[in-house]
This record gives C-alpha cells, structure tokens and sequence, in this order.
C-alpha cells in the first residue's frame, strides 16, 4: 500500500514539475535526424536529413518556430534539397505531448522550389530540467510535385529549453 501511496505521489510531484517547462518567456533549440530510410515518397531511394530549430514561448503552451534544413537523396534523378519554414507547436498536455504545424520553402537544384505545409505530433522527453529527446511523425505536402516530394516520416531530435531564471 505504501509503495502504491509513494508512487501515486511521485507521478504528481513530475506532473507539477513539468507544468513549468513551456511557460510563455521560454527560448528553443534544437536539433534532428530526419531520413535513413525511415520516411517515404514516390520517388527517393536512402534519405538523411539534418534539420536545426529555434523558437520562442509566446504564451503557456504556444511556440513559434523557424527551422532550416538539408537532406540528401539516393536518387540521382533528385537533387538534394535545403528547406527553410516557419511553423508552431502547441504542447496538448502538459508532460510533453505537441502538434505543430509548419510551412516550408523547399529549394532544389536545377531551380526546383516548392511551398511544402506539413504537420508533427511528437513527445518531449525530459533528460534533464532543460534537455528534452523529441520523437515526432510528421507530414509534409507537396503541392508541386506530389507523387515524388510529399513525404510521411518520423524524425528524432533533441531540444533545449532555455530558461531566464
């Protein structure tokens, strides 16, 4: 019974301590792997990507997000590409469940450019009071090539919440 009792306080206690992690005020970084063939499209062999991230809390729970990446393809036919993009998460619960949603600028050699919508949902795992591991799936809509840039993946990275306390 004590054991039930400790660990019933102990899942309140981490409860509360999270609820002061996406507090309005609050800087991000972060950094992911996207790719090594754990996503998919029409027409791209091996995948690696590289993504960094920095955001602002603006209010409890609401990041405001811009982004810069690069992938490679395995395909020949496609070039790599570089993307850049805006988006939000809002953090649904407070032990770190999100969704965000984003647009990109996607430049490609041989002047492929789209504007590429995308959505994630995602977990952030706290290592620390500041480090965070963060699986996430996500979308992202091609609107000019469909079958061959719209893409379905899931990515890992790693975020650090920067407090001014």
């Amino acid at each position: 019974m004590k054991k039930k009792i400790f660990t019933t306080l102990l899942a309140l206690c981490s409860v509360f301590a999270a609820q002061a992690q996406f507090q309005e005020g609050k800087g991000y970084v972060g950094a992911s792997l996207t790719g090594l063939n754990m996503n998919y499209t029409g027409a791209t062999g091996l995948n690696f990507g590289l993504e960094a991230k920095g955001g602002y809390l603006f209010a409890d729970n609401l990041m405001a997000l811009a982004s810069l990446s690069y992938e490679h393809n395995g395909n020949k036919a496609i070039a790599d590409h570089i993307t850049l993009g805006v988006g939000g998460r809002y953090y649904i619960i407070q032990n770190g469940l999100f969704l965000g949603v984003n647009a990109k600028l996607l430049h490609a050699n041989h002047n492929y450019n789209d504007i590429m919508p995308g959505i994630e949902v995602g977990y952030a795992f706290y290592i620390n009071r500041s480090v965070t591991i963060e699986p996430s799936v996500y979308y992202d809509q091609s609107f000019r090539a469909h079958s061959d840039y719209s893409t379905i993946g899931l990515k890992v990275g790693i975020g650090v919440y920067l407090f001014d306390d």
